[in-house]
């Protein structure tokens, strides 16, 4: 006998119910989604962390309160608060996310992969490190269009609703990004494998 898993609805609804294991399951289903999102924005392990705890206590804020109305679309939403938070600090702090090499987080670390060989996976450690490097050196808004669309897995649409913009637009940035960072591989000799 399988057990089919509650969908996030499901999960909502227990949790309401009184149920907190149903949070921490919903939680535990997306943490690591939300959390690289906004790392990606903020560049910064100890400010990610913050405002992923920020998210989370307005996520459950906006449930007991019964204001969530996303039926079915609970990571979409959770993402669109994230991403709200991390503009909301930015224009607080009035600065742009840097690139720290020092930090330890790593996207790449998170992703499941299934390498045959140790050669392999320095090889795709090497072309991530590369990649991301290449996303950091684009303009912010064009770096923003590229983290949520291939890290954070938005849709043009969704991503045009979030940034405030038009979908030609958010497609028109996301083009650019892929020319630019053809230039600078090729400008800069790069090899992605």
């Amino acid at each position: 006998m399988q057990v089919t898993p509650l969908n996030d609805q499901q999960l909502i609804t227990n949790y309401l119910s009184g149920d907190e294991r149903a949070f921490e399951e919903l939680l535990s289903r997306h943490k690591q989604r939300i959390y690289t999102s906004i790392y990606l924005f903020v560049k910064d392990q100890s400010l990610a962390e913050d405002i992923f705890q920020e998210v989370f206590i307005k996520i459950i804020d906006t449930l007991r309160k019964g204001k969530y109305n996303h039926e079915g679309k609970f990571l979409q939403w959770a993402l669109r608060i994230s991403y709200n938070m991390c503009v909301d600090y930015f224009r607080r702090n009035k600065r742009r996310p840097k690139v720290s090499p020092t930090e330890t987080f790593d996207i790449f670390d998170v992703l499941q992969s299934s390498e045959r060989n140790a050669e392999q996976g320095i090889i795709r450690s090497q072309t991530h490190d590369k990649v991301r490097a290449l996303v950091d050196m684009l303009p912010p808004e064009q770096r923003e269009v590229v983290i949520l669309r291939h890290y954070a897995d938005m849709s043009f649409k969704e991503i045009a609703k979030l940034t405030r913009v038009s979908i030609n637009t958010a497609l028109g940035r996301m083009r650019y990004a892929l020319i630019n960072i053809r230039k600078l591989v090729e400008e800069r000799e790069i090899v992605l494998q």
